[in-house]
């Protein structure tokens, strides 16, 4: 059932609760909709509390002023959703900008947040390596065929239709979806980073050409009590490499819990 944050300028904030247990707040990334975690937030599901919710001007959440976007005001609605839902405390897991958002949460809220994971993502850094020009062109284009081969491998992509047409759709319109390009792009909390106290697994995919490889060892470089894993894999690879569903889960279980598993 889908209910609504109320965020501090009035925005509404649409966002959905699955399982139970400790809860983990799944942040998704550019003009993605909640429905777009798929099978990864079903695996979660399974041992934890979930909870998805659409960014602002995305699926059933409020459009707000889409000039005034940023990462760090998406932090803030995270928040209203966390507070909604009754949430003191959670794990968080942001993949792309929503691994960028999951930075300021951390950064300017440590108390709500008790484990964090960033998957395909980046400080924002701007002395690290650039995005392939041609890469941003297909992202940029719309044209889901051009963007597919940034995200996923070619034989999982063929054989799970239902999930990619999940991850692609969206509701939203262009003032969003340039609100959100801006705020991704514009991104830069690499002076926050040794402020983030949670014990933190950086995730990324060695093919990614969206967000190069390099983004992520600075992360796991700057940030306190960070780990890195590296996958054969590009920017999607929470949905289809299933390596990286079983050590997120294991990153996020209590250790005798783990063991069980």
């Amino acid at each position: 059932m889908t209910e609504f944050a109320m965020a501090d300028d009035g925005t509404s904030i649409a966002f959905e609760e699955h399982g139970v247990g400790v809860p983990v707040l799944l942040i998704a990334g550019q003009a993605t909709g909640m429905h777009g975690w798929g099978p990864f937030a079903d695996a979660l599901a399974r041992d934890f509390r979930v909870v998805v919710y659409d960014h602002r001007g995305i699926g059933e959440s409020g459009l707000g002023d889409p000039a005034d976007y940023s990462t760090r005001l998406f932090a803030e609605d995270a928040v209203s959703v966390l507070d909604a839902a009754g949430i003191a405390a959670a794990h968080v897991v942001g993949h792309s900008m929503g691994g960028r958002v999951a930075q300021w949460l951390a950064a300017d809220h440590p108390e709500r947040v008790r484990r964090l994971t960033l998957i395909a993502t980046t400080s924002g850094d701007r002395s690290a390596a650039r995005r392939d020009p041609s890469a941003v062109a297909d992202l940029l284009s719309g044209d889901r065929e051009r963007m597919l081969p940034l995200f996923f491998d070619d034989a999982w992509a063929s054989s799970h239709p239902a999930e990619v047409d999940g991850f692609f759709t969206r509701v939203a319109s262009r003032p969003a979806l340039r609100g959100h390009f801006a705020a991704s792009r514009d991104h830069d909390g690499s002076a926050v980073l040794d402020r983030i106290r949670s014990q933190t697994l950086v995730v990324h995919g060695s093919h990614d050409a969206l967000t190069p490889v390099s983004h992520a060892h600075l992360l796991a470089d700057r940030i306190p009590h960070a780990t890195l894993a590296e996958f054969e894999a590009r920017h999607g690879l929470h949905l289809d490499t299933r390596e990286v569903e079983e050590a997120v889960r294991a990153f996020l279980l209590p250790e005798g819990q783990r063991a069980r598993t």
